[in-house]
């Protein structure tokens, strides 16, 4: 029966042109960068779209690649129907969930669910890297209700924060033998669980392979994914397709997919993999082949 609704789900959303995965994979390019004011901010910040909504057929809103400028930022603003997550990847910012502030560290984030608020400020005298990743309730929409606060001069910070974040952290990850079949040992963690979003966002996991290391040829009939390179360079297969990927590309991945990644390099390859399903629970994992597994990642 779950099978058969997995495949009602996909059957439901709208078909995507496959282009070639060189073509589909979005590069971090900061000579493409906008500068721009998000939701009544005090400053500006300079993005880029790195993967637009239809890049997949689930949810995706859109992910955005940005730096954050001395003073610039997002102001504080509600989503009822969308669910965020902003991620600093150096220095640190201001982060505001709720209207409680807290100062974080990259690599760290903190997901704000729909109905409730958010903000970030950088108060340094330098710019921020910074990524915003938006998953909606329903297909195409975005809403978004603006609180007038820049969130310059907050002046009470918790030390610690009174809402959920995200770590990606090494010290935090584990050892896995032969990772989806893969060869090596890989790094793994899951930084997020679906228990955290309301919506279909499924989760953010962390994965480190070393050199000579891969992910094992793998699918989900019911959740596409966005492999985004933290660090190193490699390579990504992806229905057979074979691409070069470098620090700064984000590669998705459609539903019932087969991929696997190679680290053909003397540094580490390390990823952010963001998931997100065609309903909520819904975490199969096959093989590339035949059969398979139930279960996470």
């Amino acid at each position: 029966m779950k099978k058969t609704l997995i495949l009602m789900a996909a059957l439901a959303l709208p078909m995507l042109s496959r282009d070639p995965l060189a073509q589909r994979i979005g590069h971090t390019d900061p000579s493409k960068y906008t500068r721009s004011r998000s939701h009544d901010s005090a400053g500006d910040m300079a993005c880029e779209t790195l993967l637009p909504g239809n890049a997949l057929a689930t949810n995706l809103g859109f992910i955005h690649r940005c730096q954050i400028m001395p003073g610039g930022g997002v102001g504080h603003h509600f989503h009822n129907e969308c669910e965020e997550m902003f991620v600093v990847f150096d220095g640190e910012a201001e982060f505001t969930i709720d209207g409680r502030t807290s100062v974080l560290k990259g690599t760290a984030g903190a997901p704000c669910r729909k109905g409730h608020s958010h903000a970030i400020y950088n108060p340094s005298d330098h710019p921020v890297e910074f990524m915003n990743i938006n998953v909606t309730a329903i297909k195409g929409l975005y809403d978004a209700f603006n609180l007038g606060d820049a969130r310059t001069n907050v002046a009470a910070k918790d030390p610690i924060p009174v809402f959920m974040t995200m770590r990606l952290d090494k010290e935090l990850l584990r050892a896995v033998e032969s990772y989806h079949g893969g060869e090596g040992t890989a790094r793994y963690r899951r930084a997020l669980d679906p228990t955290v979003f309301q919506t279909n966002w499924s989760y953010m996991d962390h994965l480190l392979l070393p050199p000579g290391g891969s992910e094992g040829s793998h699918r989900h009939p019911g959740i596409e994914e966005v492999y985004f390179v933290l660090n190193g360079d490699g390579q990504a297969q992806v229905n057979g397709e074979t691409a070069e990927i470098h620090k700064g590309d984000a590669v998705p991945v459609l539903l019932n997919e087969a991929h696997s990644f190679r680290n053909n390099s003397s540094h580490d390859l390390e990823f952010m993999i963001i998931g997100i399903a065609t309903q909520k629970g819904v975490l199969e994992t096959l093989p590339a082949g035949r059969g398979g597994r139930r279960g996470g990642q």
